[in-house]
């Protein structure tokens, strides 16, 4: 063979390699007519950059069986991904890969370094600047990385509580910690698992640099959401009944695989339109909602209780919840359904985004950042897999994914980061177009610094002689939420007071909604059309009655 026919055998390999790779990056989604459902990242099992002489070998140092990422954060070069130390052989919680190349299985590189991971060798100083187990890390607009650190070692196994619980700060231009955020024994219980937060910074001011923001963060094993307020560095911990898990969801499945979780909050995501967040224990169907307003206004009084919404029920259980940054479209992904679900409250518009039975198995976090406008991003784990120790490391189980043109996109999306590189061509929205709030409807609030008052009849705490003792009005309405009864031997049945049991709407009261996979409506609601707003939703979920799946939008007899 000539050199020339050499030449041009070679040149004809290289663009065939190519473009099945590109093949194996843009495989569209099970869904027909879905926006591709693109792999960014892929992993049959998680490896890591390990510097000389560190004890690689050891698999009480390094299991690469036992290594599973939770969460997902985007910069204009990097993903990082945390990796919790959920059982022995977790060598780095937190780590980065660039994001320049598409589709590949790079290893880890321990962030910032590998000085702060010694938890791993089991010789680490609490006082020390380092990691314990971090479940996800949040970026805010000053491009600081916020890494929560759960100071819970090995949570799947015996528990132990190796440090505090922190926040450290990272200046992702420079690396280096900023801040040290340890919190006070208050708003720490026995068993407290801190595994999620979201960055309020819509009351933030410029000058301050991000140091006056608020942070949501989930205690998932004592159910509460712990509030941050960074300006005046206190702390305070709320709890409702619905944070709880429902014993009767502690069951999961995805496929043949069923696993059994009795995880209490830990999905939270920020709609910053209406200033509401949106939670979810792993153990419900089950969506609530709370005013931002009512987190700020400090510890509760003696006797109140958060103005906790129902939103609407799911198909199963989940995980994995995000928002757009504009709109107030939800995005989630129910176990059963291995699919990525949308759905927006104050319009009720509903989508499945995408659908794919292998890609889309244990979805663990989901985001849409505003730097990078128009994209929801996707960690699937196979968690499911680890924790059944039935794992085939033979095939990929950790997936970073991405969906071009599946959030709106604003004209002020980009307004916190320089935009990400457009590498891919444009794929059309599939969210309705933000529309401004009807007049006398409050779907948004402009908030004071609000009060509460001093708890009458109990001793004032530290948190206490920060707040005054005025009482800042609240401008929403909301429902009564009942208390937890536990003579009921099922008492987060008795969560929503008023709630009874429907019979099947009738042929004539059903509208075609979406075809699916064959099962059950991925996310259904019912509306009282006459209020206006989304406070006065309720979610209902009915199994599939036909060929066809439905919505009730019957507005007699709530």
């Amino acid at each position: 063979m000539s050199p020339k026919s050499l030449l041009a055998c070679l040149s004809l390999l290289v663009l065939c390699t190519a473009r099945v790779e590109s093949v194996i990056n843009r495989v569209p989604s099970d869904l027909s007519g879905a926006p591709l459902l693109e792999t960014a990242k892929m992993w049959n099992l998680l490896y890591y950059d390990f510097p000389p002489n560190w004890p690689s070998s050891d698999p009480d140092f390094y299991n690469p069986a036992q290594v599973v990422a939770t969460g997902i954060e985007v910069t204009h070069d990097r993903f990082f991904l945390a990796t919790p130390r959920l059982f022995s052989g977790v060598p780095a919680t937190l780590s980065t890969v660039s994001r320049l190349d598409e589709g590949d299985s790079p290893v880890l590189t321990a962030y910032p370094d590998w000085s702060h991971h010694a938890a791993g060798t089991k010789s680490y100083n609490c006082s020390d600047i380092g990691l314990v187990s971090v479940y996800r890390m949040k970026l805010d607009k000053c491009n600081r990385l916020w890494a929560l650190d759960a100071g819970v070692s090995r949570s799947l196994e015996d528990f132990e509580v190796s440090c505090p619980p922190k926040i450290l700060v990272y200046d992702t231009d420079t690396d280096n910690v900023v801040r040290r955020i340890d919190f006070p024994p208050e708003v720490v219980r026995g068993e407290s698992l801190y595994t999620n937060l979201i960055i309020d910074d819509t009351s933030s001011k410029i000058e301050n640099h991000c140091d006056d923001v608020f942070v949501y963060i989930t205690d998932t094993v004592e159910p509460a959401i712990v509030v941050y307020d960074s300006g005046h560095d206190v702390t305070w911990r709320l709890s409702h009944p619905s944070m709880y898990p429902d014993p009767n969801f502690a069951e999961s499945s995805i496929h043949e695989h069923r696993f059994t979780l009795m995880d209490g909050i830990v999905g939270i995501a920020f709609d910053r339109d209406a200033n509401v967040i949106y939670y979810q224990p792993l153990a419900t169907d089950r969506l609530f909602s709370v005013p931002t307003a009512a987190l700020r206004s400090g510890p509760l009084s003696w006797g109140a209780e958060l103005p906790v919404k129902l939103v609407g029920r799911k198909s199963s259980q989940g995980l994995g919840i995000t928002c757009a940054p504009k709109g107030g479209s939800i995005f989630f992904s129910p176990f059963t359904a291995t699919a990525i679900g949308e759905w927006n409250p104050l319009t009720n518009h509903q989508n499945v985004v995408a659908f794919d039975s292998e890609r889309l198995q244990f979805v663990a976090d989901l985001m849409a950042p505003s730097r990078d406008p128009g994209t929801l991003y996707i960690l699937s784990s196979k968690f499911h897999r680890f924790f059944l120790k039935n794992l085939d490391s033979g095939e990929v189980n950790t997936r970073i994914l991405r969906i071009r043109g599946a959030v709106y996109e604003s004209p002020d999306d980009s307004e916190f980061l320089p935009l990400i590189e457009q590498s891919f061509p444009a794929v059309s929205t599939t969210s309705l177009p933000y529309r401004a709030p009807v007049a006398g409807f409050k779907t948004s609030f402009t908030l004071n610094h609000p009060l509460t008052p001093v708890h009458t009849g109990k001793p004032t705490s530290y948190i206490e002689r920060y707040f005054g003792t005025s009482r800042h009005e609240t401008p929403y309405n909301f429902e009564s939420v009942g208390v937890i009864n536990k003579q009921v031997r099922s008492p987060f049945a008795r969560l929503n007071m008023g709630e009874k049991p429907r019979a099947p709407p009738a042929p004539s009261s059903l509208q075609e909604l979406h075809k699916f996979d064959g099962r059950s409506v991925l996310y259904s609601t019912q509306i009282e059309h006459h209020r206006g707003p989304p406070r006065d939703y309720r979610g209902r979920r009915y199994t599939r009655q036909s060929t066809r799946q439905v919505l009730y939008n019957s507005t007699l007899d709530f």
